[in-house]
């Protein structure tokens, strides 16, 4: 009995000098700090090298976008933290920046002066410190014909008549801002799903067409990505681009195959959902229909036009929600890249930074943790987006006052 006494205390004294091992561990640890609004001031020193993986001319280019967002909207307000910033104020901060960029200095020196011209805000990511999640979309090349044929005969739609927006308060549920419908027996009710349309095809033969394509899975991408260009028969390609949406919510055909079954876990990628939708060719109607959401479109001569009505620059421009970020402000980014094979298959992940603006936005990318690439088109840029599912930072630049 004396024996087994005499063994608590000494646990007892191995264990608390344990605990207080860990808690000054704890105490001596420097915590990350919080970011308390979706964009929070930092100072120069906390913002990483301004090392830049593009060419400068795809850069200037982006910026003269959203100077021509800035002029069409001059009285709009744009929040940096508990910053306001008009619209005079955003276009002097890119006029600013072009001219560093384009002064003919080493890159120190250009680095130099940014950090003594603007403020830095950083976003606050999905857990508040900082975590962003980037992924990436492109723009998809059909093939297509201006009339139906045995080969071509999937449509891509333009606006409905009967499509109304019932009014303009945000609703979470489809995402856009608006709650979208049709009026039925004098009442406004949801407007018809994807199954609906596409399966009981209840908009045809009423001239919506803009083109009819040869593949259900590009045409499915075409409203994943929401723009897109169709070749025709005579080579000549058309341009199409987000003109409106059935107000459905969005839902993901990755997560529904994996669900299902279809596949696993860890091999619902980009590459083997198309594998599996190109095997299985019966099944794609079902798959496709459990996204209910469904998109419209118009044909445009430039492109592809982004949320803020001006051309989105491959590798440049980003979406954002434009609830929590500032419409058309540059920002840097850090995150990795996939390194693909020349057969497009991946072989690993390359860290990368680069300025970019935030030109667009889209259903899936809400809050302030997610941020979409626009990585341009072509089969390489369709492999780079579909790939790109990593973490980085953000960081929103605008001049100092």
């Amino acid at each position: 009995m004396a024996a087994h006494r005499n063994r608590y205390p000494v646990r007892i004294v191995f264990l608390t000098v344990f605990l207080l091992l860990a808690g000054c561990a704890v105490l001596f640890e420097k915590p990350m700090p919080r970011l308390t609004t979706p964009l929070t001031l930092v100072g120069e020193n906390e913002v990483p090298s301004f090392l830049d993986d593009l060419d400068s001319s795809s850069l200037e280019a982006a910026v003269e976008c959203s100077l021509q967002y800035y002029r069409r909207f001059p009285a709009a307000i744009h929040r940096f933290g508990n910053r306001r910033v008009g619209s005079d104020e955003m276009r002097e901060s890119l006029l600013l920046f072009l001219d560093i960029v384009r002064q003919p200095a080493a890159p120190h020196v250009r680095e130099r002066k940014i950090r003594e011209s603007f403020e830095f805000y950083q976003a606050a990511g999905s857990d508040e410190r900082g975590t962003m999640l980037f992924t990436g979309y492109y723009v998809p090349l059909l093939n297509g014909s201006p009339v139906m044929t045995e080969r071509y005969r999937y449509p891509v739609y333009r606006t409905p008549d009967d499509l109304i927006v019932v009014n303009s308060v945000r609703n979470g549920k489809n995402g856009n801002g608006r709650t979208i419908g049709r009026m039925e027996r004098g009442e406004a009710v949801p407007y018809y799903s994807r199954r609906e349309i596409d399966e009981a095809g209840v908009l045809r033969g009423r001239g919506l067409e803009i083109a009819w394509v040869d593949d259900p899975f590009d045409l499915y991408q075409l409203h994943v990505q929401g723009s897109g260009r169709i070749r025709m028969p005579d080579g000549g390609i058309i341009g199409v681009s987000f003109a409106q949406s059935n107000g459905r919510p969005f839902r993901s055909i990755s997560r529904f195959l994996q669900e299902s079954r279809r596949l696993n876990g860890n091999g619902a990628s980009y590459r083997k959902i198309k594998d599996y939708l190109r095997e299985h060719p019966n099944e794609q109607m079902e798959i496709f229909s459990y996204n209910e959401r469904y998109i419209f479109f118009r044909q445009v001569r430039k492109g592809p036009i982004g949320a803020l009505q001006v051309p989105v620059t491959p590798g440049r421009s980003i979406a954002t929600d434009p609830e929590f970020f500032p419409k058309g402000a540059l920002a840097f980014m850090r995150s990795r890249k996939p390194d693909l094979s020349p057969e497009g298959r991946l072989q690993g992940w390359v860290p990368f930074s680069r300025f970019v603006l935030s030109q667009d936005a889209g259903v899936a990318i809400r809050g302030t943790g997610r941020v979409d690439l626009f990585c341009g088109d072509g089969p390489e840029m369709e492999q780079t987006a579909g790939s790109l599912k990593e973490k980085g930072t953000l960081y929103f630049l605008v001049k100092k006052k």
